[in-house]
């Protein structure tokens, strides 16, 4: 009984090689959005605030599919739930190409709903999925490494985006072309997988989350007969996800404005920086994987972010390189949060786990919300702008801080 709980089975190798992988893709989808919102600035000459919608319709998409993916899920099981994400997905990426074609914001705000709607998807079935692959004990730790690899895709979006579409000699900074072409890839290699999935044997999996072993649980119990929404810890979950995901659209979407006009870099540049603000996320979610052993996930989780909040103040006081360096730090702070967030709402819920995702998903609205409102602050001062965030991090320290007291009320 006292026997530390392995990372996962062997036998689950492939698959959460497999899940890994969609969370690096849907990881790229969501970074790439930053560039597209700084490109339709540029291309379609929209304002910072307006550019903003591009976060509104990715974010957006998650209030509107989170519920039905849980369904869906439920109803049909993970398998069918990853395939009809993937669907939704490479739907929206093709659909990049009329897009481009009309040069219609509009048009690609649609496109990309679409396309979130199955990042939404991915997300609400992905991550209980990959909390079914083992022990409950060491999901946290899953749910991280995977999303170590989430970090991967945000790294490919920005370096991508930065060559292909800000290169000033690749002929394509100036129009809508190269955002088509590079749709078309993405479109083609999530069909394909999505084939290749349909090929994968998912076993029967018992979700361990029905089963209080967690170690951080209060008293490993679990009260089979509480309402979904009488765990306390899952609505601040659901709270702190929104703040969470808020702050990193926030963020994100002015990152290469901050490199531009604060930095006096070209957007080619700002892009490359913005690849390695991801690469420090990855870094530090394989390093809280690692704390973790060692550190309770919510502890870890409060000095991460009281962290950034520290990092925010330093950002928006503009001092140069110091200041740019804090908000490439900001991601390294940020990596652990969603996926914590995430594990944490879902300890000791049961029969109700599936049911939960759906509504953690949910919160990533936040991330639509945010950003049209820092870009009015950001219209005037982008360094200003920065601030915003710090109420974001708050109300995660709060969550994280008092974690193991709101699991206890009933």
């Amino acid at each position: 009984m006292n026997d530390k709980p392995k990372f996962t089975e062997r036998k689950y190798f492939l698959l959460m090689s497999f899940l890994t992988s969609l969370f690096m893709l849907w990881g790229l989808a969501i970074t790439m959005g930053e560039i597209l919102n700084k490109h339709f600035q540029n291309v379609l000459h929209i304002s910072k605030s307006h550019s903003g919608l591009v976060q509104l319709s990715l974010f957006g998409a998650y209030a509107v599919m989170g519920i039905p993916a849980g369904l869906f899920m439920k109803r049909f099981g993970y398998k069918r739930g990853i395939q009809l994400g993937l669907l939704l997905y490479a739907t929206g990426a093709f659909l990049f190409i009329p897009a481009s074609n009309a040069e219609s914001f509009g048009f690609f705000r649609i496109a990309l709903f679409i396309l979130a709607c199955g990042l939404a998807t991915l997300e609400a079935v992905a991550h209980p999925f990959v909390a079914s692959l083992g022990d409950q004990r060491t999901s946290d730790q899953r749910i991280n490494f995977a999303q170590a690899f989430n970090s991967a895709g945000g790294i490919l979006a920005p370096v991508l985006g930065s060559y292909f579409i800000f290169r000033n000699d690749g002929g394509h900074s100036n129009d809508l072309v190269a955002v088509k072409h590079m749709y078309l890839i993405i479109g083609i290699i999530i069909t394909t997988l999505g084939i290749l999935f349909s090929f994968i044997k998912v076993p029967v999996l018992t979700d361990p989350h029905v089963v209080a072993t967690d170690a951080y649980a209060i008293g490993g119990e679990v009260h089979a007969d509480k309402k979904l929404f009488q765990h306390k810890h899952f609505v601040f979950a659901i709270v702190a996800q929104l703040f969470n995901v808020a702050a990193q659209g926030g963020t994100w979407a002015y990152f290469i404005n901050y490199g531009h006009e604060m930095m006096h870099l070209t957007d080619e540049k700002a892009g490359y920086f913005f690849s390695l603000s991801i690469f420090m996320m990855m870094i530090g979610r394989f390093t809280g994987t690692f704390l973790m052993r060692y550190i309770a996930p919510n502890k870890l989780l409060a000095i991460f972010a009281a962290c950034n909040i520290v990092m925010c103040i330093i950002v928006s006081q503009a001092f140069g390189w110091v200041s740019f360096g804090a908000l490439i730090m900001i991601n390294f702070f940020f990596s652990i949060m969603f996926p914590t967030i995430f594990s944490l709402g879902l300890k000791d819920l049961g029969k109700h786990t599936q049911q939960a995702s759906s509504f953690i998903v949910m919160g990533v609205v936040g991330g639509a919300l945010f950003p049209p409102l820092m870009g009015l602050i950001a219209n005037k001062n982008v360094a200003t702008s920065y601030l915003l965030p710090i109420v974001c991090y708050a109300v995660i320290f709060a969550f994280a801080y008092t974690y193991k007291r709101v699991k206890k009320l009933v």
